[in-house]
């Protein structure tokens, strides 16, 4: 446990002793055994820190063979969390200044990314008018009522809840901010989410009422704002930026959708232009979370209820993978500034 003291997270930049991250360490003969708990199941990190590791217990000089046990413990700011969503650790939004820029298909991407990684996940559809997360997901059927809460559907491993599951399919959604903000309420406080490690909440687009009142219900740890390239995109991604700077509500990063297309002989033809949305992160100093391409693989894993992260290991689906330990990861960081060490066990 001396030898750990001096081994630091990478990320977090603390000795993991501290952190409460090395536990059950058992040693026979020359062998150590233990156990790492990492603050996420989607650390980018596994193995730095396991060379790390190795490497502070070589220091000892009489180690010949170490074992190394990988779990994760995903850290909460419980406080403002209790009130509206008692079981739920961190609520991410995702958010886009304008419509059409595949905010939902990256919120039901970047939600069976973490589910893939080992993370307890849950989507809150919060785009009221346009409520796609059943299709997108593949999921049907009506959700049922257990002493006074809504008992959330599941598909691919991740817990739901949007309106269209209460809505007749095609039936418009007409209503003035009240109702969009009661409507909301019932989506967050009368949902029994269970513990979840992430709640994925896709946001209507633009910085209207529902967005407005979704982020004061929410007790939201971060936002991932989604642009596509162009120049007009970027305007409304940084109205969006201005809008949670306002309500106090940390910005985690960029994600440049529709980035390119990648023809089936390698050419690649940048439809919307390229780089926008780095440079824009760049300029706000904010993170650039990555690139999709425009593919029609990910355009036919949304219409068929079957996202295309569902293929972890395919290339489409690393994207997203690699997205979703970044913003695991920012929200470790965010964890470690607001909460105290866990206690040592």
């Amino acid at each position: 446990m001396q030898a750990m003291s001096k081994v630091e997270d990478p990320e977090l930049h603390k000795d993991m002793v501290s952190l409460n991250m090395i536990r059950d360490v058992a040693v026979e003969n020359d062998d150590v055994s233990l156990t790492v708990v990492l603050t996420t199941p989607a650390c980018p990190m596994r193995d730095e820190i396991t060379r790390r590791v190795t490497d502070g217990l070589n220091t000892l000089g009489w180690v010949d063979q170490v074992n190394i046990n990988m779990t994760a413990d995903v850290r909460s700011d419980k406080v403002p969390a209790a009130a509206s969503l008692p079981g739920v650790k961190n609520a991410l939004a995702v958010a886009s200044g304008k419509g059409g820029v595949g905010k939902s298909t990256v919120s039901v991407n970047l939600a069976v990314a973490l589910a893939r990684h080992g993370a307890s996940v849950g989507i809150l559809d919060a785009d009221v008018y346009g409520p796609n997360i059943p299709l997108m997901m593949g999921a049907q059927g009506d959700p049922v009522s257990v002493q006074g809460k809504i008992q959330p559907l599941e598909a691919h491993g991740i817990k739901l809840m949007s309106l269209g599951f209460m809505l007749e399919e095609g039936t418009p959604v007409i209503w003035r901010g009240p109702m969009i903000g009661g409507a909301l309420k019932q989506l967050t406080a009368d949902v029994d989410w269970g513990d979840i490690d992430y709640l994925i909440v896709d946001l209507p687009p633009g910085t209207g009422d529902a967005s407005l009142s979704l982020a004061q219900l929410v007790p939201l740890v971060g936002a991932v704002v989604v642009s596509t390239p162009q120049e007009v995109a970027l305007q409304d991604v940084r109205r969006s930026i201005s809008m949670f700077e306002r309500l106090s509500v940390d910005v985690l990063g960029i994600v440049e959708n529709m980035s390119y297309y990648l023809h089936d002989n390698g050419d690649r033809v940048e439809i919307f232009g390229h780089g926008g949305a780095k440079d824009a992160a760049e300029h706000l100093q904010l993170p650039f979370l990555g690139e999709v391409p425009l593919n029609p693989t990910i355009r036919e894993g949304g219409d068929s209820g079957n996202p295309v992260t569902s293929n972890e290991a395919s290339p489409l689906g690393k994207i997203f993978m690699d997205m979703s330990a970044k913003i695991a990861a920012s929200v470790s960081v965010k964890m470690l500034e607001k909460v105290e060490p866990l206690p040592m066990l």
